[in-house]
């Protein structure tokens, strides 16, 4: 009896937290492109932050804030402005 209470509290347990994990893993938000926070070791080239702010700016308003959005957007201005300025021949 006991054996079987402790498998059907563990068994809860596990179905309790999988609804959790997959909404941090699927819709989680970049807070180094964002805000610059938890950028600990990460080195990207221009193409690189491109595709992460074109990735990050796909999943929407389900995962940021308009103003958020707004923010990701400029970023991405930004950048490609800079590989433009890098790509010009000197003149």
């Amino acid at each position: 009896m006991r054996k079987m209470a402790l498998m059907l509290a563990a068994g809860l347990f596990m179905l309790s937290s999988v609804p959790a994990y997959a909404q941090t893993a699927a819709d989680q938000k970049d807070e180094c492109l964002l805000a610059s926070r938890n950028c600990m070791n990460q080195v990207d080239d221009i193409q690189q932050r491109i595709r992460r702010l074109n990735r990050e700016i796909e999943k929407g308003t389900r995962v940021y804030t308009p103003q958020e959005l707004r923010k990701l957007q400029d970023k991405l201005k930004e950048t490609d402005d800079i590989l433009r300025n890098l790509e010009r021949p000197d003149s």
